[in-house]
This record gives structure tokens, C-alpha cells and sequence, in this order.
């Protein structure tokens, strides 16, 4: 892929965070540009990301280039380990921070929490992650799954391209938004209906231009969506 083109889509990824509310002040996303490299959003708001912006590109090795925030090692640490992930969003969506706080994560209730069945590992630490030790960590725990929630603090979702990562990102806040809803129902005797594995994994395709589909809705409205097509 040409460099200004994989620009534009970290700058439209980082935009769809802000746009749908699954980031606000302090998230981040990147993309692997190749074997030993990725490129990572600025240490701005991604709402703010302009069409003029460009990303940083981060060594797997040595040391964080200068102006990259501390939490990148935790996008540098799932890239080491996961040759799979081509792409990162570090979020912060407010109904999997609830869930967090009550010690949860979203199970699989719905179409779009079949992604992520049975449900996302919990990471229990409530500390910023910025020395590569805990990252190492968080990514340990993360192991072959699509997410990880953060405890009070957000979660991280990665894709085989920061496309697919985006759009689960929607689809792990979506999830949750789910499960918070039915909270209520908790210990009333009404039964709540959780995918089996076998329904699960049926579920949970890529056929029919689900990825695609869900990044045109992300994109859509965006200053530079559409521009190279």
C-alpha cells in the first residue's frame, strides 16, 4: 500500500473512534506497515486528527521515537506477539468501561458479541500502562483473542487491518451496551439468552462484507472518506 494511502486510513480510523464515541481525549490507533514497523496516530485527540496529520512510525525494537506516547507500547507489544494483527485501537468506550467496573466484560448476547465469545479477558490492574514490563503483560493476557478490557480504563482491539480493528472496536462497545441493558434483569428470574459456542462461531463471519460495510458507516461523512476511491 502507496505510504499516503496508509496515512489516510489511520487518520480516518482515529477520526471514527471520536465520531462514534468510542474515544475521546486519549485513545489511539496504529497499523503495521510491514514486518518490523507500525505507524501510530499522534498524541492528540483523535476527533482532532487533520487531513494534514501523519502518523509516527514505531520500531518493534528499541526505543519509542520522541513524541510518542508511553501506552504505544502496549500496540508495540500485541505486534510482537500477534504476526495476525495488522491493526490496533486503543478506545475507550463507555459501556464496556462500566462493565469493567463491575468486574465483567461482554458475553456473547447478540449478533455482534459473537466476535469476542465467550467473552474478552479482563485486565485487573488499574495503573497506566507505559513501561514495557506491563505491556508485555497486557499483551500476554490478550493471547489469541480479538480484545482486551482494561479495568476503568478502556479496552484494546486489534484486526488483521486497522479496518477490521475499527470495526470491532463498534462491535465490543455494542456488546456491552447489550449486556449493560439487560443488568436490570439480573436476579428477576427472566432468562437471558447467551450464544453457545457452536451458535457463536457460526455467527462470527466476515461473509457478506461485514467488515467492509461497518467501515463505510464509520467513515461515512468524513472529510477525506472516499477520496482515493
Amino acid at each position: 500500500m502507496p505510504a499516503d494511502e496508509a496515512h489516510r486510513i489511520l487518520r480516518l480510523a482515529a477520526r471514527a473512534m471520536g465520531r462514534h464515541g468510542l474515544a475521546h481525549a486519549y485513545g489511539h490507533v496504529s497499523r503495521r506497515v510491514d514486518a518490523a514497523h507500525f505507524l501510530v496516530t499522534p498524541p492528540c485527540p483523535l476527533s482532532t486528527v487533520s487531513a494534514a496529520d501523519r502518523g509516527t512510525l514505531v520500531p518493534l525494537d528499541g526505543p519509542l521515537p520522541d513524541g510518542v506516547l508511553g501506552e504505544v507500547r502496549l500496540h508495540r507489544e500485541i505486534y510482537r506477539r500477534r504476526s495476525d494483527v495488522g491493526g490496533i485501537c486503543r478506545v475507550q468506550p463507555p459501556a464496556v468501561m462500566a462493565l469493567s467496573a463491575l468486574g465483567r466484560t461482554p458475553r456473547a448476547l447478540h449478533g455482534l458479541g459473537t466476535y469476542f465469545a465467550p467473552a474478552p479477558p479482563l485486565w485487573p490492574g488499574t495503573a497506566l500502562i507505559r513501561d514495557d514490563e506491563s505491556a508485555g503483560q497486557v499483551a500476554d493476557m490478550l493471547g489469541d483473542a480479538i480484545a482486551i478490557i482494561l479495568r476503568g480504563n478502556g479496552a484494546l482491539v486489534t484486526g488483521a487491518g486497522l479496518e477490521e480493528a475499527s470495526a470491532n472496536a463498534f462491535f465490543l462497545e455494542d456488546a456491552a451496551r447489550v449486556e449493560v441493558a439487560l443488568l436490570p434483569a439480573r436476579g428477576t428470574g427472566v432468562e437471558v439468552l447467551e450464544y453457545s459456542a457452536d451458535e457463536a462461531a457460526a455467527r462470527a463471519t466476515a461473509a457478506g462484507g461485514i467488515y467492509e460495510r461497518m467501515w463505510d458507516f464509520l467513515c461515512f461523512g468524513d472529510v477525506e472518506w472516499k477520496e482515493a476511491a
